[in-house]
């Protein structure tokens, strides 16, 4: 059967997808370009003609994910609706019981930028540009009077970290904890992350 012919861009897409595939099934460090390549039926040359070294297509294998997310994070906020609004449902959107980014991945990326520091420039510059994100709408929020927030980058921080860490039990540990009471802890951390009781984020988020 003949191939269908690719251009560059798309080529490099398709290998960036196989490659998130391989590194969910595989892990960073099992991962080998053989395997990225088997996955698409091509050779192992084509592979290392977009990208030279494991390390080069694993670095933007982490950033295509990111990108990807990143865009409709921005979708999310940039909606026409209250900040309250965007932000739970950003939140709820990010947290590992929503429909963000494959959680096994990151997991595994921040593994291997413990020991990788191309890797890790990555993965802390996408992480940066989360929060930084969601800070600037916790800031327009603090604006327009819908809540209050004496710093909006430490409170994005707070936020992005007891979603991770609760990612990172729900995907290591299953059964260590319920989507309903992980939605519920989300809920109340950003809560009082703006100055708000749960119930008050709930009506207003509903209104």
């Amino acid at each position: 059967m003949t191939r269908v012919r690719l251009s560059v861009a798309e080529r490099r897409e398709e290998l960036l997808r196989a490659a998130i595939e391989q590194i969910e099934a595989r892990g960073v460090a099992a991962v080998r370009i053989a395997d990225v390549a088997s996955a698409l039926g091509v050779s192992n040359a084509l592979v290392l003609y977009h990208f030279s070294t494991k390390e080069k297509l694993v670095a933007a294998a982490f950033t295509y994910a990111a990108e990807g997310d990143l865009a409709h994070l921005r979708k999310l906020l940039g909606r026409r609706t209250s900040a309250l609004k965007r932000l739970r449902a950003a939140v709820r959107w990010y947290g590992p019981t929503g429909q963000a980014k494959g959680w096994r991945l990151w997991i595994e990326g921040w593994a291997a930028a413990l020991r990788d520091d191309a890797l890790r420039e990555v993965t802390r510059e996408l992480d940066r540009r989360w929060k930084a994100e969601l800070a600037e709408v916790i800031s327009q929020g603090v604006a327009a009077g819908e809540f209050v927030c004496a710093d909006p980058m430490a409170a994005a921080l707070r936020l992005t970290a007891l979603l991770d860490g609760l990612a990172v039990q729900m995907t290591a540990y299953d059964g260590t904890v319920s989507r309903a009471r992980t939605q519920e802890w989300a809920d109340e951390a950003l809560a009082r992350e703006l100055g708000l009781d749960r119930a008050e984020l709930t009506r207003a988020a509903q209104a």
